[in-house]
């Protein structure tokens, strides 16, 4: 399997987070994850902007993304990095509750690589997400181009 990079984590809800946490753990070989709480955050890791300034150069290997988020939402956060020529190749997932045919339309329209509803039981839950960590975190192979690191 490839290199499982970093995974970035755009989600508000910590038992969320904690569930995905587990879930990405239980990949080999374990990859990374930054988590941030908000788009806000997501866009200055990414920018490497105010606390992130000093963060490695390379892109996310996948961005894991929630639609409703705090300050700046979900998909603000996918219209930037698909619009963004050194961003543009990192795979994001949009990860949600919403079952909104427009939400799902409108992420698609903006660039979103794969569209997961949240399972509801914890069981299904940790699969989806050992599973999407799997193939975008480490199957899933990116273009090796000098504008894809930052």
């Amino acid at each position: 399997m490839g290199d499982p990079g970093v995974i970035l984590l755009v989600e508000d809800n910590p038992n969320d987070v904690e569930l995905t946490l587990a879930a990405l753990g239980e990949n080999q070989p374990i990859p990374e994850v930054f988590v941030a709480n908000h788009g806000e955050e997501a866009l200055d890791y990414l920018y490497r902007k105010g606390a992130h300034e000093s963060r490695p150069k390379a892109n996310p290997k996948v961005v894991l993304l929630d639609l409703k988020l705090p300050k700046v939402d979900g998909l603000e956060v996918l219209e930037r990095i698909k619009t963004d020529p050194c961003m543009k190749t990192i795979p994001v997932v949009m990860l949600t509750s919403s079952r909104e045919e427009r939400d799902l339309l409108e992420s698609y329209d903006l660039g979103a690589n794969a569209y997961v509803v949240k399972p509801m039981s914890y069981d299904g839950f940790i699969e989806a997400l050992r599973e999407v960590g799997l193939f975008w975190g480490s199957l899933n192979q990116l273009p090796s181009t000098t504008d894809q690191d930052r």
